[in-house]
């Protein structure tokens, strides 16, 4: 699954990576959570567009908005099947810019959070190279005092090789050249389960992190900082995990 992820560049940087109109992010983020706002891009009538959508999908015939606290993540596989989704899955996919995500590794008996990342080529300082899209699905909820709702859940898949060891899902990226087709309307049901199948086209290294993300209530770049062991933000598959 996919229950915490950063942003940590600023709307600059973000701009920039993305050649998009209207997006917000008024500064960056180290820890977003569910509930919470964040950019998104999605396909308008006047083309792909950003707006702040609210992590935790509220389908639109839900009774209740609180539903969204359980729809965070959706499974690709089958997104398209299940009644929570579906709807979303032909009508409000949408892409959420991020730069990591977090997962928690069990180590005697305890959670340990890693940061999960793009693998940065040496001596690339562009921080808009860093930043991905994972695939979500977006609705639009109205109830019956009038309050509207935007929200979206993001799409998982098996992980990749070589974080495993951590978890065993992950975000579906879409890359940097199939993001308008993800987007485009008119696509069809078999065409996009493809572009969930493709895998991510990167590798990643991953970080032990401050157990202080554990809180929503923190959100600043100390969250990143590891415990202090040399060489953690090597690439997993040159690490050792227990």
């Amino acid at each position: 699954m996919c229950g915490r992820f950063t942003l940590t560049v600023d709307q600059e940087a973000l701009a920039a990576a993305l050649a998009v109109e209207g997006l917000v992010h008024p500064h960056p983020r180290w820890n977003i959570a569910p509930s919470q706002e964040t950019p998104a891009l999605v396909h308008t009538e006047e083309g792909i567009r950003g707006a702040r959508l609210r992590w935790g999908l509220v389908p639109f015939w839900a009774g209740d908005p609180a539903i969204g606290n359980r729809l965070i993540n959706a499974r690709s596989e089958t997104a398209h099947q299940k009644p929570s989704f579906r709807n979303a899955f032909r009508r409000g996919r949408c892409l959420i810019p991020a730069d990591g995500f977090y997962e928690w590794q069990k180590q005697n008996g305890a959670k340990v959070p890693w940061w999960i990342h793009p693998e940065v080529p040496e001596g690339e300082a562009d921080p808009s190279s860093r930043i991905l899209t994972f695939a979500g699905l977006s609705e639009r909820w109205e109830g019956e005092e009038g309050e509207v709702l935007r929200t979206f859940t993001i799409l998982t898949a098996d992980a990749s090789e070589s974080i495993r060891a951590l978890h065993h899902r992950m975000p579906v990226v879409i890359p940097r050249a199939l993001r308008a087709r993800w987007l485009e309307p008119g696509a069809e049901v078999d065409e996009l389960r493809e572009l969930l199948a493709a895998g991510p086209d990167r590798p990643w290294a991953a970080r032990e992190v401050s157990t202080r993300v554990n809180s929503p209530a923190n959100d600043d770049s100390s969250l990143l900082e590891p415990p202090g062991a040399p060489g953690s933000d090597l690439p997993l598959f040159e690490r050792t995990t227990k």
